[in-house]
């Protein structure tokens, strides 16, 4: 006779029959057999492999990234109350950022559900905003078809979050149907055939016709599809910044001419402004919006994309060329092949080429000698990070150095918040990418501001003994990112000062390995002892953050 299963064990089985082999984590009563099945199966039970974390909304990021990273679907698993309340940013910026989460949160028993009862919450109407899908098991035999659904929700031709709400007496009770099968995925085809030919024609008659690739167009068959157009017929690229990696190293001469994303200066701003035909691959508006690098609102767009795009004032493309991304770069590289910029055109590029160089040098007078300029701690950070290297940066003023600065030539291996600029995203996610490329450190560049919003997850990088170097960007305590802005709009800053906390001291608390920079010719000795350690290490670097401004200077005529 065959052994009693319980819903917990109906949600294992769905987890690994869709493929899932780890679960992030923080338990609670109303969930705990599901956390009982994860870390005590039966005997010869498969099961994923749980991750406790510190915080929930922690344990959201880092599912996050494992589905950046990965392209599988992240799963984290949280009690209810304020278990499923601590999710929100996670999820919210797993839907903004196109990358398939599953949460499963613990809910009061059913007969409690519309009572003023302890943790009772309705968690379904709190994440129907911000995901692909919510919904709430109100049958036990329903299990594996409202989880079947959530993965196929968060999987679709947007990606994004999808939310389950698992009462406690359905987790507890004893069902008798097996977990369902996973069903496969919904593919599909090229764009439309006579939409390709267009555009093939509309880029072989353009001056210079400019590619600008966004998330969606970082996924590993479309980068492939985008590298072997790009070998045969030469376009110049410009990534946004969740785009960072889709050109190679070979690839980097004729085709890399920067990002674009936030201030609207850079060197990609001003290739686009310049171009007569803007091919956008994967581009989701969230990423940068279009009134600031389409203010004129003068651009010849057309949209390469799996899913339909958001019109607004300043973004109207010619066409949409809707289906999947590596079968249509496929032909339509057929179709341009032999297709060479012109004279005009080139001349532009070489300009562009010449800008893009002259950004990367840093031409300043450092305010203090104890400080280190942004740029002299990005080309530090470059110097030791390999190509299989995984690095993720925080939110805060670093991350528009890095973005803008930091070079990366294999895509989902420089990892940005750039849909929702989600504070504290930068130790999670290195951790995660520890996990699931143990063969290459794992980098993370926080601000001091980011570093403590996330920092108590130190403990989960050193209890799994995983090879993270957290460098974080020490202006004295401040959350400058928004400092700065303040200043540049009102002369003056307000709500941007907290207490300083020794770093190191703090590292070495966690048992990781504390190193700080105390002067600026040490910084790159300091980084070849942090790369040389094995488990975790945090690294305290004094940076001069007072050449900010230059980064909101000089706009092409001002954003809106």
């Amino acid at each position: 006779m065959s052994e009693q299963k319980f819903g917990a064990d109906i949600v294992t089985d769905s987890l690994v029959n869709h493929d899932v082999d780890i679960v992030f984590g923080i338990p609670g009563a109303k969930i705990d057999r599901l956390f009982e099945t994860l870390d005590h199966p039966k005997s010869g039970q498969k099961v994923p492999k749980l991750i406790v974390t510190r915080h929930e909304q922690n344990a959201a990021f880092m599912a996050q990234a494992f589905s950046r990273i990965t392209g599988k679907t992240g799963v984290v698993v949280v009690t209810s109350g304020p278990g499923v309340g601590n999710l929100v940013s996670g999820l919210m910026t797993a839907s903004a950022e196109n990358d398939s989460v599953l949460a499963i949160g613990g809910q009061v028993p059913r007969r409690d559900l519309n009572r003023l009862t302890h943790q009772s919450t309705d968690s379904v109407s709190l994440f129907k905003s911000i995901t692909n899908y919510s919904s709430e098991i109100q049958d036990p035999n329903n299990i594996s078809e409202i989880i079947a659904n959530a993965f196929a929700a968060a999987n679709g031709a947007k990606r994004g979050a999808a939310f389950v709400s698992l009462p406690q007496d359905v987790d507890d009770s004893p069902v008798s149907i097996e977990a369902l099968p996973e069903v496969p995925a919904a593919k599909q085809g090229a764009a439309a055939l006579e939409d390709l030919k267009w555009l093939a024609e509309q880029i072989k008659q353009a001056e210079l016709p400019v590619l600008l690739v966004g998330a969606r167009g970082s996924d590993d068959d479309t980068v492939d599809a985008l590298h072997a157009l790009l070998g045969d017929t030469k376009l110049p690229v410009v990534e946004t910044y969740q785009g960072a990696g889709v050109i190679s190293r070979d690839l980097e001469k004729d085709s890399f001419f920067g990002r674009i994303g936030l201030f609207r200066n850079q060197t990609g701003d001003k290739l686009l402004s310049k171009s007569d035909l803007v091919v956008t691959v994967g581009y989701d508006s969230i990423e940068y919006e279009p009134r600031n690098w389409n203010k004129e609102n003068t651009l010849n767009i057309v949209a390469l994309d799996t899913t339909p795009v958001e019109i607004d004032n300043n973004f109207v493309p010619k066409r949409q060329l809707i289906g999947d991304l590596s079968q249509s770069l496929n032909l339509l590289a057929e179709d341009i092949k032999g297709y060479e910029i012109p004279a005009a055109g080139q001349a532009v590029l070489k300009e562009m080429k010449e800008d893009l160089a002259e950004a990367d040098k840093p031409t300043y007078t450092p305010a203090s000698e104890n400080l280190i300029h942004p740029l002299d701690v990005v080309e530090a950070i470059q110097n030791h990070v390999t190509d299989d290297m995984t690095v993720s940066t925080d939110i805060g003023s670093h991350y528009i150095w890095m973005a803008r600065h930091f070079k990366s030539y294999v895509p989902r291996h420089f990892l940005i918040s750039n849909g929702m600029q989600t504070l504290g995203v930068g130790l999670p996610w290195a951790i995660t990418a520890a996990m699931v490329r143990p063969g290459a450190k794992s980098v993370s560049v926080s601000g001091d501001g980011g570093f403590f919003f996330s920092a108590m997850e130190l403990e989960t990088a050193v209890r799994l003994n995983l090879d993270t170097v957290h460098i974080v960007w020490n202006d004295n305590a401040h959350y400058d990112m928004v400092k700065f802005q303040e200043e540049m709009k009102y002369g003056e800053c307000a709500g941007v000062d907290f207490g300083n906390i020794d770093i190191v001291k703090y590292a070495e608390a966690f048992g990781a390995k504390g190193l700080r920079v105390d002067k600026p010719e040490d910084l790159n000795k300091v980084l070849d002892e942090a790369f040389a350690v094995h488990g975790p290490v945090v690294v305290d670097v004094p940076v001069d953050y007072t050449h900010n401004y230059e980064l909101g200077s000089q706009l092409i005529e001002s954003e809106g």
